[in-house]
């Protein structure tokens, strides 16, 4: 009887230390947040990883680049001794960060998956690639088309006693300020087309709203333009107007809202 007992009171004493062994709900809280940022870090980790190798990479065809990007301007010239330096070094990063672009997508996108539903992850899976590309269509568009026009344009306030010297780091800063809110621009259609499909526009009210459309567009050319003139507004508001009658119809004909 001795024995039963003692075995008895053995088993509880075990099961209370494996209670009390037990990670509490709070406990497993704290360990979820913490997994959480360290993923988080890993991912950022891997994100700037990604861009110094791309700036690494591009460094090496730091030449090219700069032959391509000088262009619509022909030959430039530098005030200061290290102007040309740290120019180069901003173009091979700012190449970097745009080929390690698709990658800093898909950290974003792995980040954000655990918490996706199947559904969710197969149309996010579709819009990150297309987000991507909608953003590099619209650096070159403004790049290859707009840029030289804009350029052009310009140009031709000089005469013979106005002679138009770029300098080097001027000239990457205007080109940059002058790109980059294409790559946005270009992702209105998506942007548009998820809110429909989502339920939250529709067809009748983009058709109803097309006359603020094109006032804002204009609005926000002057906002993001590194000019104030006009035609560089117009070079940004037209693009985003053709884009939203695009939206429009995949709005209307694509998903039938």
């Amino acid at each position: 009887m001795s024995d039963r007992t003692e075995d008895k009171a053995l088993e509880q004493k075990e099961e209370l230390n494996s209670a009390n062994d037990e990670p509490t709900a709070e406990d497993e809280g704290n360990m979820s947040i913490i997994r959480h940022l360290e993923e988080l870090r890993s991912r950022l980790i891997k994100c700037l990883l990604s861009v110094a190798a791309g700036s690494f990479i591009c460094w090496f065809y730091i030449d090219d680049i700069m032959r391509l990007l000088t262009l619509p301007a022909g030959k430039l010239y530098y005030m200061q001794p290290s102007e040309a330096f740290f120019t180069y070094i901003k173009v091979a990063v700012g190449a970097g960060f745009l080929l390690a672009l698709p990658v800093i997508f898909f950290e974003v996108w792995r980040f954000f998956l655990p918490a996706l539903t199947a559904r969710e992850r197969t149309v996010l899976g579709v819009l990150v690639p297309s987000s991507v590309l909608l953003f590099f269509v619209g650096l070159a568009f403004s790049f290859f088309l707009v840029l030289p026009a804009a350029l052009k344009f310009f140009l031709s306030f000089g005469g013979e006693d106005l002679t138009a010297m770029f300098s080097v780091g001027k000239y990457f800063d205007f080109v940059l300020m002058f790109i980059l809110p294409f790559g946005f621009v270009f992702e209105l259609p998506l942007v548009i087309i998820v809110l429909g499909k989502m339920g939250i526009v529709n067809s009748s009210a983009l058709k109803k709203y097309w006359r603020v459309v094109v006032f804002a567009s204009f609005v926000l050319g002057a906002i993001i333009t590194p000019t104030p003139d006009i035609f560089t507004q117009s070079m940004i508001a037209l693009p985003m107007i053709v884009l939203y009658g695009i939206s429009y119809l995949a709005v209307r004909y694509v998903i039938g809202n």
